[in-house]
């Protein structure tokens, strides 16, 4: 196994992100549902609805020996870099969304130089034109751009929003509401899970 690989597990294509000794990070290659991030007004990735479904229900759906090659993790959710907002507490996931510093600086190119020095201009997008979009852009059978952006876990401008990615692989590091509104679905973002593969 490679990374940038692509790999079948469960009904899913999945891309490895790392290997670390006998393991590998891995994602879905597209986004598999839309889902809200929480459905009350404010939360962290620690008590929000979607880290409970990802772990719950959804975890249920593997099959016995595919459950055994998922391994738990203890992830930490950084506050957000703009904005400060609290990232929440320490988690134990067995399935979980990238941060950030994931999608940033980590596994789609390396642009930690624009998340470290922010314009005047900034306030909604994370540099517009950064080299590195084109990496983050996924797909989901919906048409339009605002039809396949996905979550991350990290809180936007405040703890009613999450940063996401956006269909054309710009980083909404304000962030988009958590919750689905009336008319709208701001709040029905793409799912991408991440989890650790034992190897």
């Amino acid at each position: 196994m490679q990374i940038g690989e692509k790999i079948e597990f469960y009904k899913y294509e999945w891309r490895v992100l790392d290997i670390k000794k006998n393991a590998a990070l891995i994602i879905t290659e597209y986004i598999i549902e839309k889902r809200e991030y929480h459905t009350k007004k404010e939360a962290t990735w620690a008590d929000c609805e979607l880290r409970k479904y990802l772990n719950g229900e959804f975890y249920e759906r593997f099959a016995a020996d595919e459950k055994m090659r998922i391994i738990p993790v203890t992830n930490t959710t950084p506050d957000n870099p703009w904005y400060g907002t609290s990232g929440g507490a320490d988690t134990e996931d067995k399935i979980f969304l990238l941060n950030i510093e994931d999608a940033v600086c980590r596994y789609f190119g390396d642009s930690s130089k624009h998340l470290a020095h922010r314009t005047k201009s900034e306030k909604y997008w994370f540099a517009k034109k950064d080299e590195n979009n084109i990496k983050r852009v996924t797909n989901y059978p919906v048409e339009g751009a605002w039809g396949t952006w996905w979550w991350l876990r990290t809180p936007g401008r405040d703890n009613r929003l999450a940063v996401y990615i956006h269909g054309n692989g710009c980083v909404g590091i304000n962030g988009n509401g958590i919750t689905k509104r009336a008319k709208s679905v701001t709040g029905t973002g793409g799912v991408r899970p991440a989890l650790w593969l034992k190897l």
